[in-house]
Formats: C-alpha cells, structure tokens, sequence
C-alpha cells in the first residue's frame, strides 16, 4: 500500500520522513535516517561492538545519543557473567560514555524513565523490544550487533518505510483488565508474525485512556506480532509522563497518523475484553482465562519489562492486599527498575506484596531472559512476561502461561489459573 502527501499520512511516514530528511516517504522506499538515539545493554552491547570497532580502528559518532544499560548479566552470578559484565563497564569507562545506567533496572523502563526518549525522536536499540520507544510517539525498533556497529559509527541507518495496521480499540477496559490482555488478544487473533515488517501503531478512545507504562507494554509487545514498530500518538498524557522526568517536552502537534492516510484498520471493543492467558509456548496460544481455568500453578512470576512497572505491581497487590498465596506456590516479584522498586516501597505496594508471600529478586531481566533464577523441570509458571517459548525461562519441561499482573496475583493467590475479577469483586 503507497500513499502521497496530498492523501495524509501515517504516524510511521512522518517520523521516517523527518529522519531522512525528507518532506514525505512512500511505502515501500528505501531510505536512509540519522538516528537520534542508540541503546544496547550488557549483552548486546560492548562484548560485541567493542572488538568490531577495535578491528575498524572506528569511533563512536556521538557519545551524547548513545546509552548503554547493565540489565541482562546482573547481578553476576558466575564467572561467564561477571566476564561479560566487566567488558561493559570497562568499555563504559574507557569511552567516557555519558547515559550508563549499571543494575538500575531493565533497558526498555529505565531508559524512558531517564527522559531519552521523545515524540518525534528515530531511534535504534540492540534488543528486539525496543519497539517499547514508540509509546512516547518515537519510531524505534530494535536491531542486530552489525546494524548496530553500522550506527555507532556513522549515525545513520536505512529501512524500507513500512506499510501501517492500526489497531483501533473502543470502549473502556473493565477492572482487572489490561493493556497485557488487549496484547495477548490481538496476538491470539493474528498470531506472532502478523505484522511482520510492519508499523502496528495501537489507537482510539481506550489506548488514549492509558497511562505511559500501560502503553509501553502495548508498544513492547508489538515485538510479538513481528512488527518493526510499535506506535501511539503522544498526547498530553505524555506529555506530561515525560516532563516528570526532567526532559523538555518538544511540540507534539503533528505526530500522528492523518485522516485518510493509507493503512489497513481493525477495531476492538475493549469493554468486552476479558483477561487473557497464552498458553506454552507461544504468545500466540492466547484465550480468555476462562478457557485455563483450575490449571495448577507452582510459580507466579511478577517481572519483566512487561509486567513489573509500578503500575504492574500496584495491579498485583491490589489482588493480593491482606492475602497469602496459596501453599505450595512460589510468588516472584522482580520490579523492572529501581525507581519503580522505590516508588512502590514508599506506597506500601511492595510491603502488601512481601506479606502476601512474594520473594523479592533484583531489578534486572532476571528469568525472562532464562537468568538468575531460571525455572525448574516439570514445574507450570504463571508470568507477567512478554514470552512464554520452550525453554526461555530455563528447564524446557517448565510449562510457562501468560497473563498480566492481576491474573498471576489472583492465581498465585488461588493455586490455580483464575479470573482476577473474581477476586476484585
């Protein structure tokens, strides 16, 4: 599908337009865009650039749009990590990089929390949820360590500019439904290649009904439907998200998609969404909780950068507040950042969750990324995570269900997979 300036554009066209210069992009071109931000962490980032721009005898091209982010390897637990570990922060040092964030939380929360991030910004990271970005309006995606190399030098990379679906969502969420269940829904419905290539920018009266974290997790996701990107017009909600942050709002008129733009709709009513769990091992085996309901649980993991922001972990000690989790279950809580951590001590949410039961692990990717404290065999975990693949979060005999906050409380709480709405009533 191709558009011209005079029929409107997308959200998608106008970033990769102002990147590359241009007044308009079409569908299908290739071009080439100056980025604006460059974030890896420990695993993607210096164990592998550093010996690549070594052999190129290469420089960084500006020090000021790079962040590098520990997240993955802490805190060390051997000597594999702690080797890789070192090489960050060594090369950190040597480089005199100015945005380092060491075992302060997850890349995708604390890099956001940091102000890096803004509408109408392109940018790039080593990770392939970094579509998280384009919840503040940026156009963002994530990419391999050659791409990477490519832009730590030079500042430019090119793309071939992508056809737009937009998700279009209605009505009002009901309590105990989220921005996770309207994810794992649409994944449920097109699968995890859906978008493949693809801007997926989400829209209408119930994403703008959203905070920031609510639709970080909707733009995360995005990852799961294969699309490049993951896109939501900033607004005053952002707006005023990011001057908390200490950054300088920029001038958010104009960034988003046009009336009569091309791009191929699909609307959903939020207020008949129910919660949703995917079943082992796809993101993609999503149905309504009921359809899982009584399957026992020995793990309830509350983590990662899709399920343990502050919004997350009020949503779980809303369900478990003066409650204990049932015997026999294990309640994980690993909050995405320290900020995040903090904010939820001095509320008392994190308090509620520890008397409910819940150990707490570091800020860190920890067992999304099959780190730390990876699942055992035969056990059947319920987790706030993005993905639930044979094996990612350790034994590839542990059965992995998704849901979101509320749902992983209420079945921690139960022994068993449950409506969180049961529990809230």
């Amino acid at each position: 599908m191709t558009t011209s300036p005079d029929e409107g554009r997308t959200l998608a066209q106008k970033l990769i337009a102002r990147a590359s210069g241009r007044a308009s992009v079409r569908v299908g071109e290739i071009v080439t865009c100056k980025v604006d931000l460059a974030m890896f962490h420990d695993s993607s980032g210096p164990r592998r650039l550093k010996p690549m721009l070594e052999e190129l005898g290469a420089g960084i091209w500006d020090k000021s749009r790079v962040v590098l982010v520990m997240d993955h390897y802490v805190p060390e637990r051997d000597e594999d990590s702690r080797r890789i570990v070192r090489i960050a922060r060594e090369w950190a040092r040597e480089q005199d990089l100015p945005h380092v964030y060491d075992s302060q939380g997850i890349c995708h929360v604390v890099v956001p929390q940091g102000g890096h991030i803004l509408p109408g910004m392109f940018c790039v990271g080593g990770d392939s949820h970094s579509p998280t970005g384009g919840a503040f309006g940026a156009y963002m995606f994530g990419i391999g360590s050659t791409e990477m190399l490519g832009v730590v030098v030079t500042g430019e990379i090119w793309l071939r500019v992508p056809d737009t679906l937009r998700m279009h969502w209605s009505g009002v969420l009901s309590q105990g439904v989220t921005a996770k269940d309207m994810m794992l829904h649409m994944l449920g419905r097109f699968g995890m290649n859906g978008g493949a290539y693809q801007a997926v920018e989400f829209c209408g009266p119930a994403v703008r009904a959203l905070g920031m974290q609510e639709r970080m997790t909707l733009s995360n996701m995005s990852a799961e439907l294969g699309a490049q990107a993951g896109l939501i017009a900033p607004d005053d909600i952002t707006a005023e998200w990011l001057a908390a942050t200490g950054a300088k709002v920029p001038d958010l008129s104009g960034w988003h998609t046009d009336e009569g733009a091309a791009c191929t709709r699909y609307d959903f009513d939020a207020g008949a969404l129910a919660p949703m769990v995917a079943a082992p091992h796809s993101p993609a085996n999503s149905r309504p909780v009921d359809d899982y309901h009584g399957v026992p649980v020995h793990v309830a993991y509350v983590g990662a950068c899709t399920g343990a922001k502050l919004d997350d972990l009020r949503a779980a000690a809303s369900v478990l507040r003066g409650h204990r989790v049932a015997p026999g279950v294990r309640l994980i809580v690993a909050p995405a950042s320290l900020r995040d951590q903090e904010a939820a001590r001095g509320e008392g949410v994190l308090q509620v969750l520890m008397d409910a039961g819940a150990e707490l692990f570091p800020t860190s990717c920890g067992a999304c990324s099959g780190y730390g404290s990876p699942m055992g065999d035969d056990v059947t975990v319920i987790s706030t995570t993005a993905r639930n693949f044979k094996g990612r979060m350790g034994s590839p005999t542990a059965q992995v269900y998704l849901g979101s906050p509320y749902t992983v409380a209420a079945s921690a709480l139960r022994g068993v997979i449950s409506d969180p709405r049961e529990v809230l009533a």
